[in-house]
């Protein structure tokens, strides 16, 4: 045993330098792209459907800090939506608002393997992995009306540009993605994952609806904020206006969420030339 150990010794030294050649073994930086969807959850949809699904993709850096630990850095970018059309609630088909918003979001997350994960290694090729981390995304929401689209953060639909309803809400938001995902390695350095994560948001506006409706009277008669603050009139959805002041608009109680779920590939940047050392180290346990 101990000339298996001098032997393991004397080996990595000669691939330069023990432990940090093993840490370069199995320690690699990474960069990848990814590619899926994503799905908006929120005040137009608070019973999580899936009819409005739009095309995401983006590009990460990958670095393991071991076999079981990384840390990822992302930027990503999609789209949400949202159409009261697609409720089934009489309320909600009645309110008739709708939404779309572009997303620019840069985020760091930690991942933790449920198995010892080692590109290249034939016993460590697959692992199950949860996920979580912070970061900050761009959204904008806007909608069709008459023909135009028009952004919705400068109308204060909520009576924002009033002085009612909650304050002017900004166009960029924290988030705090969660979920989970498998990866395994195709070849040694070529590695293929799939993950379900859902962005936490620290804001209630993604979808420019939150609480209650301030009354047409808050807006310049005829305008299109006037308009766009109250569409349950529009198409003969309903006889009367629905927003009467005071009257909910939207739920106070959550905030916004989108989910995305995405395949990525990735190409480590290290090659591998030394052992990894917890192999050593199952060694010196069986022998």
């Amino acid at each position: 045993m101990r000339f298996r150990a001098i032997v393991i010794i004397l080996f990595f030294v000669a691939c330069g330098g023990g432990v940090a050649s093993a840490q370069k073994y199995f320690a690699p930086l990474e960069a990848g792209i990814s590619m899926g969807g994503s799905q908006y959850f929120g005040d137009l949809n608070d019973h999580y459907g899936f009819k409005t699904i739009h095309p995401a993709g983006g590009v990460y850096a990958r670095q393991r800090i071991n076999s079981y630990i990384a840390l990822k850095a992302s930027a990503m970018y999609t789209q949400v939506g949202y159409d009261d059309k697609y409720n089934k609630d009489p309320f909600e088909k009645e309110r008739n608002l709708n939404f779309k918003s572009d997303i620019a979001e840069v985020a760091l997350q930690a991942e933790f393997n449920f198995f010892a994960f080692i590109s290249g290694d034939k016993l460590h090729r697959f692992t199950p992995y949860l996920t979580g981390g912070i970061g900050a995304f761009y959204y904008n929401p806007y909608t069709t009306y008459q023909g135009h689209t028009y952004y919705l953060r400068p109308l204060g639909t909520e009576g924002q540009n009033a002085g009612q309803g909650g304050r002017k809400y900004s166009d960029v938001s924290a988030c705090f993605p969660i979920g989970v995902g498998m990866k395994w390695w195709l070849k040694g350095g070529v590695n293929l994952s799939f993950e379900v994560v859902d962005r936490l948001t620290a804001t209630d506006y993604l979808d420019d609806v939150s609480s209650t409706y301030v009354g047409i009277n808050s807006f310049k008669p005829g305008s299109v904020a006037a308009a766009l603050q109250d569409r349950s009139t529009e198409n003969g959805n309903s006889a009367t206006a629905l927003g009467r002041p005071g009257k909910q608009r939207g739920n106070t109680s959550s905030y916004d969420q989108y989910a995305l779920a995405v395949v990525s590939i990735s190409f480590n940047f290290t090659t591998y030339k030394c052992p990894h050392a917890n192999d050593f180290d199952d060694d010196l346990r069986v022998h």
